[in-house]
C-alpha cells in the first residue's frame, strides 16, 4: 500500500489520467441505459414472448421503411406519447432509431417509468437492413395516406420468422 502511495504521488499526472479514463467509462456505460440487441435477438424476442418494437425515427423516415408492427413515437414526441405504451408494460420493448444512439436516453425514460423490459436495436435501423432484413413501407398517396399492403406485411412475417 505504501507503494502505491508513493507511486501516486510522484506520478500524479499518470494517476489523474487514469482517474479520468475510469470515469468517462463508467460515464459512457451509465448512458446506454437499455441493453443493446442484434437484429437475430429482436425477431427472436418478438416471435417468441411478443415485444412491441417502437420506431424513435421522424414519420417521413418510418414511412419510407420499417419494421413490421413496429409503432412509430417520434423521439421529439416521446414524452408527450408515453401514456401510449402503458398497456406495453409487462411486454418486452424494443427502441429503434437511425443508428441507435437516441434510444439509449429514452431507455432510460422508459426505465424511469417503470417499464422493466427495455432493450434497443444496436445500430438502429441502419443495422437491420445491412442484414438484409425486410422493411414495410408505407406509402403517401395523393389523396391520402395508403393502408400498410398486407400483402408486404405478410411477407415480411414469414422472413423474419424464418430467421428466428
Amino acid at each position: 500500500m505504501a507503494l502505491y502511495l508513493e507511486f501516486v504521488t510522484q506520478q500524479w499526472m499518470l494517476s489523474g489520467a487514469l482517474l479520468a479514463l475510469v470515469s468517462l467509462l463508467l460515464f459512457h456505460e451509465t448512458r446506454k441505459g437499455a441493453p443493446g440487441l442484434s437484429p437475430q435477438q429482436l425477431t427472436n424476442l418478438v416471435n417468441k414472448q411478443e415485444g412491441v418494437v417502437v420506431d424513435l425515427r421522424e414519420t417521413a423516415e418510418y414511412r419510407a421503411g420499417h419494421i413490421v408492427d413496429a409503432i412509430n413515437i417520434p423521439n421529439a414526441q416521446f414524452t408527450k406519447r408515453l401514456p401510449e405504451l402503458e398497456k406495453h408494460k409487462t411486454k418486452p420493448l424494443i427502441l429503434v432509431c437511425k443508428i441507435g444512439q437516441q434510444s439509449g436516453p429514452t431507455s432510460k425514460q422508459l426505465k424511469a417509468q417503470g417499464f422493466e423490459q427495455v432493450y434497443k436495436l444496436s445500430g438502429g435501423i441502419a443495422e437491420w437492413q445491412g442484414s438484409q432484413l425486410p422493411l414495410v413501407k408505407k406509402e403517401v398517396k395523393k389523396e391520402g395516406k395508403k393502408e400498410l399492403n398486407k400483402e408486404a406485411k405478410k411477407g415480411a412475417k414469414k422472413e423474419a420468422k424464418k430467421l428466428a
